[in-house]
């Protein structure tokens, strides 16, 4: 299994059968929270539930679709992060994610996007990583904004959550810009 260290603290963990019952704890710990912009929390309401996701995930990185992480914090999971939707022949991907409440506003997500971008760009060579986000999300705004992304545009009505077509920001980064960054 592949780790990833953030620092002492926060380490990803790719997405793996053990971790189903401390993801299914996350949730459960904050279905309000999560439900608000995310379409499939309603969904996620078993062990089992979170094993046959795992198990779909799982298959995507086999066939190189994919690549996702566990967040944790003081050996506790709180979150997931992942690049989704890989096209190869264009060499694109787009980084999904979500947190627990009580990890929120301390910077773990901003790090952890930041070391998803360098593993994207670095590892798995990709052109371009793009970063959606709800109109009105804006903690989740922040994270491409302070990363650096460009804003595209809007996406209008194009995410549909709790019966509500959500109009989506669209960010994007390309791995020459990334670079730019570092130096």
């Amino acid at each position: 299994m592949m780790i990833l260290t953030i620092n002492e603290h926060i380490r990803l963990e790719e997405t793996a059968p053990q971790h189903a019952a401390g993801l299914l704890d996350a949730v459960n710990a904050n279905r309000e929270h999560l439900s608000a912009f995310l379409p499939w929390v309603g969904a996620m309401q078993t062990v089992e539930d979170f094993q046959r996701y795992i198990q779909q995930c799982e298959q995507k990185t086999a066939e190189k679709l994919e690549v996702s992480f566990v967040i944790f914090v003081n050996d506790k999971i709180v979150g997931r992060i992942g690049i989704h939707h890989i096209q190869p022949g264009n060499q694109s991907g787009a980084i999904g994610y979500w947190l627990a409440l009580e990890a929120g506003g301390k910077g773990v997500m901003l790090n952890c996007c930041r070391k998803i971008v360098e593993y994207g760009f670095s590892v798995l060579q990709l052109h371009r990583i793009e970063i959606k986000a709800a109109t009105h999300n804006i903690k989740s705004q922040a994270i491409p904004q302070k990363l650096g992304f460009i804003r595209e545009g809007i996406l209008r009505e194009a995410e549909r959550v709790n019966d509500v077509y959500f109009d989506i920001v669209l960010y994007a980064m390309l791995q020459h810009e990334w670079k730019h960054l570092l130096q």
